[in-house]
C-alpha cells in the first residue's frame, strides 16, 4: 500500500512510525512533516487543509490510503472531498467532526443521545455570559466553542477568572472560535482519554491513556496540548470502560447515523471518573496528542490493520492484540510555552538515541537545518518508551530526556504520579 500521512507533530511521527511496522506499507509520505520524520519517510510540501491540493497529490502518487492527523483538514472538508474522489481515508467527514470543531453541537448530541455530561449553557455574547456566571459562581469551565488548538478552554476557580476569559473570547483572541463560548459545570474527579475506533456502526475501543495538560509539576500552572501522557490509564477499569462504552460512545454513535453524518475514524473521548461513573469532558475527531505516542509504541503494526479495517468499513472483523505492558511519554517544550517562546535553538544528543519497539523519540515542532535539528514550536520532543511495568517505562522515557543537549527545553519530571508516586 501507498499510503499518505497528513500532519507535522508527534502525533504524526508516532502514526508514521506504527505504519512503517507493518509490512504492508510499501511507501510512506508525510506532509508536511516534520525533522524526525523526515528520517524515516519521505516528506511533502502541501497545504493540508486544502481538500482539492490533498486530493490531486493523492491521485498523482497512487495513494492507497490517507491517515489525517489533525483536526483543521478534518473540519475543512478534506475526507469528504478524498471520499468523493474514491480514496480510502481515515478521519472523519466535516459534519461528523463537528464532534470537535464544535462544543455546542457536541454537548447537542450528547443530550439527545441521553449521555452523561456536564450541565451547561451557550452564549453569544459577554453580558449573559457574565450575568450567567454571577448566577451559578465558580469553580466553571469556559469554552470557546470552536477549534483553538487545544488552548480555548479555561477552567476557573473564581468568578473573576471566569469573566475574564469570556471577555477575552469575545475580544478575538481565538478568531472566529470564540465567536460563541459555552460554559459548563465544574466536574470533580480523575480525568482519563479513552480511544475508540468507529466506522459508522461498530464501535472498537483501542486504548486508554492519562493525560498530563499543565504545564507545572504536580498539576499546577496554565494548561498546555499536553506535557505527557501513560497507558494504560488504571482509572479506567473493565468496567468504567464498559459504561463509557454503553452509555457515552455508542449512543451518540447511533445518534449520528440516526443525523446523516456517520463517523467514520477515531473517536478520542475525553472523560471525567468519578465514584466508578464516567462523564464526558470532550469528544475530539483524532488522536490526542500526546497519547497517540504512547498507543502506537504499544499498537506497533496492527495499528495499520486496524486503521485499513476502520476506513473500510471492517472494524466487525477487527480485533486489537493488547500485550501486558505499558507506555510513558514525556514532552520536551521550548522554554515560555504555552506562553509567547522563541524558534531556533540547536537541539544536541539526539543522534545516539536508542530507537526500537521499547524507545523512541518522537519529534513534534522540529525542523532540520543545515545538519542541525533546531526547535520549530511549542511543544518539541516527545521521549516515549515502553515496559513491562510503568516505572519501567518512566525510567526508560526519562533517560532520553537526560541524553538530549538542549539548554532552552524544559518538561515535567513527574509524568505519570498518579499511578505511581
Amino acid at each position: 500500500m501507498n499510503i499518505l500521512i497528513l500532519g507535522s507533530g508527534g502525533r504524526e511521527h508516532s502514526l508514521a512510525w506504527a505504519t512503517l511496522q507493518n509490512p504492508k506499507c510499501d511507501k510512506l509520505i508525510v506532509a508536511p512533516g516534520n525533522a524526525g520524520i523526515e528520517q524515516i519517510a519521505e516528506c511533502a510540501t502541501l497545504d493540508i487543509e486544502d481538500p482539492g491540493a490533498v486530493t490531486e497529490f493523492a491521485g498523482e502518487h497512487a495513494i492507497d490510503l490517507v491517515i489525517i492527523g489533525p483536526e483543521a483538514p478534518l473540519a475543512a472538508g478534506v475526507a469528504d472531498r478524498l471520499r468523493e474522489a474514491g480514496f480510502l481515508v481515515f478521519g472523519p467527514s466535516a459534519a461528523a467532526a463537528q464532534l470537535e470543531a464544535s462544543k455546542k453541537f457536541t454537548k447537542e448530541i450528547c443530550d439527545a443521545a441521553d449521555a452523561p455530561q456536564a450541565s451547561w449553557v451557550a452564549f453569544n455574547g459577554p453580558s449573559g455570559a457574565h450575568h450567567y456566571i454571577e448566577a451559578v459562581g465558580a469553580p466553571i469551565v469556559v469554552k470557546a466553542d470552536g477549534l483553538a488548538a487545544g488552548k480555548g478552554v479555561v477552567v476557573a476557580m473564581d468568578e473573576a477568572t471566569a469573566k475574564a476569559a469570556v471577555d477575552e473570547m469575545f475580544g478575538g483572541a481565538f478568531g472566529e472560535a470564540g465567536a460563541e463560548i459555552v460554559i459548563e459545570e465544574f466536574m470533580t474527579g480523575e480525568e482519563a482519554s479513552f480511544f475508540v475506533l468507529v466506522d459508522g456502526e461498530t464501535c472498537l475501543p483501542i486504548g486508554t491513556a492519562q493525560d498530563h495538560k499543565r504545564i507545572g509539576e504536580g498539576d499546577t500552572g496554565p494548561n498546555t496540548g499536553g506535557m505527557g501522557a501513560y497507558s494504560p490509564a488504571p482509572v479506567m477499569t473493565p468496567e468504567v470502560t464498559q459504561k463509557a462504552l454503553d452509555q457515552i460512545v455508542r449512543p451518540t454513535m447511533a445518534e449520528m447515523v440516526k443525523r446523516g453524518m456517520p463517523y467514520q475514524g477515531v473517536l478520542y473521548v475525553g472523560l471525567m471518573i468519578e465514584d466508578g461513573q464516567p462523564r464526558l469532558v470532550e469528544f475530539n475527531a483524532r488522536f490526542g496528542d500526546p497519547e497517540c505516542q504512547v498507543l502506537m509504541l504499544r499498537l506497533g503494526a496492527q495499528a495499520l490493520d486496524l486503521m485499513h479495517a476502520c476506513a473500510e468499513g471492517r472494524l466487525a472483523e477487527a480485533q486489537v492484540t493488547w500485550a501486558d505492558d505499558h507506555a510513558l511519554t514525556v514532552v520536551m517544550a521550548t522554554d515560555g510555552y504555552p506562553g509567547p517562546y522563541a524558534r531556533g535553538s540547536e537541539i544536541g544528543g539526539l543522534d545516539g538515541l536508542p530507537e526500537d519497539s521499547f524507545r523512541m523519540m518522537f519529534h513534534a515542532g522540529t525542523k532540520a537545518e543545515g545538519g542541525r535539528v533546531l526547535a520549530n514550536g511549542g511543544r518539541v520532543l516527545n521521549a516515549t518508551a515502553r515496559g513491562d511495568t510503568l516505572q519501567e517505562a518512566r525510567d526508560r522515557a526519562y533517560a532520553m530526556v537526560d541524553a538530549v543537549d538542549w539548554p532552552q527545553g524544559v518538561f515535567r519530571r513527574d509524568i505519570g504520579w498518579r499511578a505511581l508516586d
